[in-house]
């Protein structure tokens, strides 16, 4: 196994800055998933682990050996790094069988034909491909074929596996299935491995840890459980959950901070005029005739015996977790806790209970120094 550890790594193209001062400890063996909307720069990120792109500053180690150094421009070439990795894109040699296919980066790196073929008779068990071992790509579906390109790429058994958006081409349920295969070829191989996706349902279902990607930076990183309790900025809160978390935007005044003219939090010492963003959980708001504010339902969908709710909260468009489906249109009310989880300062910094900004994000600290509570109840 192989830790990987990226050092204030940056990557410019010309004067765009696709990933700046990326600092990231990633552990013997983890999964990580670069998580983030397009554009964010995970998969820059991925191509400089591969050797693909070099860095324009910072460095890549993997264990204590320095692959990519931005400063001095000395790169390992991505053939000597000993990693393997798995495209969108499956590329087969469509003259070639199943069994040739795997075997191929096998023989290439001088393996003798009985290790080589033991090698390939494993990982097909591994991948369950046994039976289809004599067949030519063409005669394989797409979730075969992307099981191939995996079963390929493991069979050197490389200390690193980088996943490059691999099941982007795969239907809903083929998706769910190789996912699993994913996950069970990781833990089989005992690699560290670091996967490329947009989808957060994909990540949280497979990650060990996970880096949320924006504008080329890394707003947070840590477990799919920390992430989700304990957001460092608003960006994640609303990016990351199926529903992700509530937030909603108030200003303060007379030390109290309102959405409209509903009081949503005590906030001492914090100045009048100032904006912040309240965060709940999805299934800590309730609907119905006594809330506080008026809701508008665009949508109600099923989800394990209970309902995600989605609809206008003034400009506010967010999801709760309901007991029961509620008809688009539907004009009722939305009843928000005494006390928000948490709240953000405009730039979507996280506040702590003494007013200044915690995690990733830069901000400007609002509000007192003092051990006084940033949130209080108001009911």
């Amino acid at each position: 196994m192989t830790a990987i550890t990226l050092d204030r790594l940056s990557k410019s193209f010309g004067r765009q800055s696709a990933v700046h001062d990326v600092d990231l400890q990633i552990p013997d063996g983890a999964f990580v998933v670069l998580l983030g909307p397009s554009g964010c720069g995970k998969t820059t990120t991925l191509r400089m682990l591969a050797g693909l792109e070099e860095p324009t500053a910072g460095r890549i180690r993997f264990g204590d050996r320095i692959v990519a150094d931005g400063d001095t421009g000395a790169s390992v070439p991505a053939s000597k790094r000993g990693l393997g990795m798995v495209f969108q894109s499956y590329a087969l040699w469509p003259h070639m069988r199943v069994r040739d296919n795997i075997g191929w980066p096998l023989k290439v790196a001088g393996w003798g034909a009985a290790d080589r073929d033991a090698r390939v008779a494993e990982v097909l068990a591994m991948l369950e491909l046994d039976g289809l071992a004599d067949r030519f790509p063409a005669e394989l579906s797409g979730g075969q074929q992307q099981r191939v390109a995996i079963a390929r790429t493991v069979a050197p058994k490389p200390g690193v596996l980088l996943f490059d958006e691999p099941l982007s081409n795969l239907d809903a349920r083929l998706r769910l299935d190789t996912r699993a295969e994913l996950v069970k070829v990781h833990r089989l191989s005992g690699a560290t491995s670091v996967y490329v996706t947009h989808d957060q349902v994909e990540a949280l279902a497979m990650a060990t840890h996970i880096a949320v990607m924006r504008d080329g930076a890394v707003e947070q990183f840590g477990t799919p459980a920390e992430l989700l309790d304990r957001p460092a900025t608003a960006f994640v809160a609303s990016f990351l959950g199926s529903p992700a978390k509530v937030l909603l935007r108030g200003e303060v005044g007379r030390g109290r901070l309102f959405c409209g003219v509903v009081p949503l939090a005590n906030v001492p010492g914090v100045p009048d005029g100032t904006q912040l963003d309240a965060m709940y959980a999805p299934d800590s708001l309730s609907v119905g005739p006594e809330g506080l504010l008026e809701f508008e339902v665009l949508e109600s969908t099923p989800v394990a015996g209970r309902w995600i709710t989605t609809g206008l909260a003034g400009t506010h468009r967010l999801s709760i977790v309901t007991d029961r489906a509620h008809l688009p249109g539907e004009a009722t009310r939305l009843q928000p806790p005494e006390r928000p989880d948490a709240i953000f300062a405009a730039d979507g910094a996280r506040l702590d209970s003494g007013g200044a900004a915690v995690g990733q994000a830069s901000a400007t600290t609002v509000g007192p120094a003092s051990a006084a509570p940033l949130v209080e109840a108001t009911r």
